[in-house]
């Protein structure tokens, strides 16, 4: 089998460093401390694949489009080189001067010669990859970037490589899934501008494919209210990491407290009132209040299932692996929590200490038991 296998280089960077993307800030991204990721989460995918007795031939971009990558490992592989890429050092770190019309050349370019299309990246390179070839061929996400809302990326790069030798092996079915993608400036602004731009075939195995983005359905509006409503009312003295997304906002309005929608805010809890310390808070913030023994108050990305690695990448292996498993407060309406809960922060110790079961608050007087992976 014939792999196209296209790795967007600065995808993911925005992520710890609360910029919620990397298209058109990376430089800013780079000031605030950010390194690329692509590469490495690529590399866990390959290290995967390489356990698996299945004949692949890699079709790759040169350098940091694909070819770093491969280098590393024994796959058979050949370099599709469409033109001299350049690279810039900001802040010392090096990065290809590259851009989407990259990875749309290089999807042209593969899509006669390949089975199935691999990209490394968000959902910004994977609207690129489906406006480059539409549904002449499959395709599959190497979930790498800040935010993956569509429905054609592995829930991690591990299973990205289980799909792969699934569909390689007959096991695994051609389906349309979406492709939806945020605009990120508006993002960034606490605007959710969410645009599905059509459907793309994909291999699917449900339990190695995450769903798309769902929000909260209109009749569980007010449910959620109380439910918030009634953990504010429950909140001790000390300082908590609040989350992201509109769950968590109505949190941190009920608190009285000008948080973000979309980003990480650091909030301090003294005699029942609350004093924003963070708004937005990158990585880097989060580590600094570590020794403060916070919680995190969370709620589950509707329609992926995930808890930690889709949206809010502010928090860390590095932050997670000194935060208690009891000091994690799970807030969803019951529509969110279907089946299993995921996190994969790209460090196995962490994840795995994360895994097994965990409360999640489903009303103001219930909490669900629920099994993590």
């Amino acid at each position: 089998m014939i792999v196209g296998l296209i790795v967007n280089p600065i995808a993911g960077m925005g992520g710890r460093v609360a910029l919620k993307g990397t298209d058109g800030v990376v430089e800013e991204a780079i000031k605030r401390g950010a390194k690329p990721v692509a590469l490495d989460f690529t590399k866990l995918f390959l290290n995967e694949l390489s356990h698996y007795d299945v004949d692949v031939k890699f079709l790759t971009g040169h350098d940091g489009l694909g070819e770093d990558a491969l280098k590393e490992f024994s796959f058979p592989y050949k370099v599709i080189k469409h033109r001299e890429i350049k690279y810039r050092e900001i802040s010392g770190v090096k990065i290809p001067d590259t851009t989407k019309e990259d990875t749309k050349t290089l999807a042209r370019l593969m899509k006669d010669k390949v089975d199935i299309l691999l990209f490394a990246g968000g959902d910004g390179t994977a609207r690129d990859i489906y406006e480059a070839i539409d549904k002449e061929k499959p395709i599959l996400g190497i979930p790498t970037g800040v935010k993956m809302f569509s429905g054609v990326f592995a829930t991690s790069p591990e299973d990205a490589a289980k799909l792969l030798v699934a569909f390689a092996k007959g096991n695994a079915k051609l389906v349309e899934r979406e492709i939806l993608d945020l605009d990120e400036n508006a993002y960034r602004h606490d605007e959710v501008k969410a645009k599905l731009y059509g459907k793309a075939l994909t291999p699917y195995v449900e339990t190695l494919v995450q769903g798309a983005k769902e929000t909260i359905p209109l009749d569980e509006e007010e449910e959620l209210d109380a439910i918030v409503e009634a953990i504010v009312e429950e909140l001790e003295d000390g300082v908590y990491f609040l989350g992201a997304g509109s769950t968590i906002k109505k949190l941190k309005d009920m608190l009285g407290i000008d948080g973000t929608l979309l980003g990480v805010d650091i909030v301090e809890i003294k005699n029942g009132k609350a004093k924003l310390l963070v708004k937005d808070a990158q990585e880097k913030d989060l580590l600094e209040y570590i020794h403060r023994n916070p919680k995190i108050i969370v709620t589950v990305v509707g329609g992926l299932n995930f808890l930690f690695g889709r949206g809010n990448q502010q928090f860390s292996p590095e932050v997670l692996r000194y935060i208690p498993k009891e000091n994690i407060i799970v807030v969803a309406t019951p529509s969110k929590v279907k089946g299993a809960i995921r996190v994969y922060t790209g460090d196995r110790e962490v994840d795995e200490r994360l895994k097994g079961y965990i409360k999640v608050r489903i009303s103001p007087w219930a909490e669900r038991i629920v099994k993590v992976i």
